[in-house]
């Protein structure tokens, strides 16, 4: 890890912000860029304390010379980019229709073409080292839709084909790796931050999983570069649920969201993050609702493992019936 030159985008807060101060113990150089400058220069300092030497370089990734910049410094800074992690990211919920065509496009352009900004800013400094990490935090809305989030979910969707087609291209470069990493839900302050145009408070569903095994997911692909990544365990399962039942599990979730929206408590509409960044809740964890317990958890997987299980059986079940 030591030296290495590692440059996160959205590193203000959430899982970023935790995978620096993850990295920073290691005596790496880190660029920490997102739109919050007050937010980074605090962090830039924690970091310090903790090791690395740090440039801050405020970014917004849906700003194309802003990005090209951003990688363009990072390698002037310290000759190198060793490692690039695809971070920033943001989310709105409300039903399509009532969700302003504007937030949709911005979903898109953070979320998806951020990513593809990044990546295309600084492959051509991978390949003229010979070598590089791209990490992609994705998350598991890559595989499972989230009703209510659609523009979230086209973006997601969208990224893991991107991916898989960058990944295809590069299979001649051997020591340039890309990574993508599909968690489940975190608990970082982006649900607060989210536009919201449900009239309802928004939280996070269990289970809910610290932000920090997102940064523990990024070391462990530094030093082991692996295509795919399920940090937290719970997306794997999710990922299968929905393989084996999309429909019902679509019509499961969208009603869980339905009965939520009824009993939540009433908030005003909101933009949140999408078009300018916010100075609230930039911790590494939103605590919007205590965290799982050991036992919790082991429950919910449990559950989840009868579930894949029982709708694997109804599967091969209804096959064996078609063919009859």
């Amino acid at each position: 890890m030591e030296n290495k030159t590692i440059v996160i985008t959205g590193a203000s807060s959430g899982a970023g912000k935790a995978t620096a101060l993850e990295l920073a113990p290691g005596k790496v150089n880190l660029v920490l860029a997102a739109r919050n400058e007050t937010a980074l220069l605090e962090l830039a300092d924690e970091c310090r304390e903790l090791g690395a030497d740090v440039l801050v370089l405020p970014t917004d990734v849906c700003d194309r010379t802003a990005v090209l910049e951003l990688a363009q410094k990072a390698f002037e800074w310290k000759g190198r980019i060793d490692v690039w992690v695809n971070n920033a990211g943001v989310l709105a919920a409300g039903t399509f229709e009532e969700t302003p065509w504007e937030t949709h496009q911005q979903v898109i352009n953070t979320n998806l073409l951020g990513y593809m900004s990044g990546t295309h800013a600084v492959l051509p400094f991978f390949k003229l080292q010979g070598a590089g990490i791209l990490i992609n935090n994705i998350s598991i809305g890559g595989y499972v839709p989230v009703p209510y989030g659609s523009a979230y979910t086209a973006s997601k969707y969208a990224l893991r084909g991107f991916f898989e087609s960058i990944k295809g291209e590069l299979s001649s470069w051997p020591e340039i790796h890309v990574v993508d990493l599909y968690p489940a839900f975190l608990d970082t302050p982006g649900i607060q931050h989210a536009a919201n145009y449900t009239g309802k408070v928004l939280r996070n569903a269990p289970p809910v999983s610290d932000p920090k095994v997102v940064a523990e997911a990024v070391k462990a692909s530094i030093l082991r570069p692996v295509s795919n990544r399920y940090p937290g365990g719970a997306s794997k399962l999710f990922k299968l649920g929905h393989a084996l039942a999309p429909e019902l599990m679509v019509k499961f979730t969208s009603l869980l969201m339905r009965g939520y929206f009824k009993s939540a408590d009433a908030i005003a509409k909101t933009d949140g993050n999408i078009f300018n960044t916010v100075d609230y809740s930039m911790s590494t964890n939103g605590n919007a609702r205590p965290r799982l317990s050991k036992r919790t958890r082991q429950r919910l997987t449990a559950g989840l493992v009868l579930l894949g299980v029982s709708l694997l059986a109804i599967k091969m079940l209804t096959g064996k019936k078609k063919l009859a």
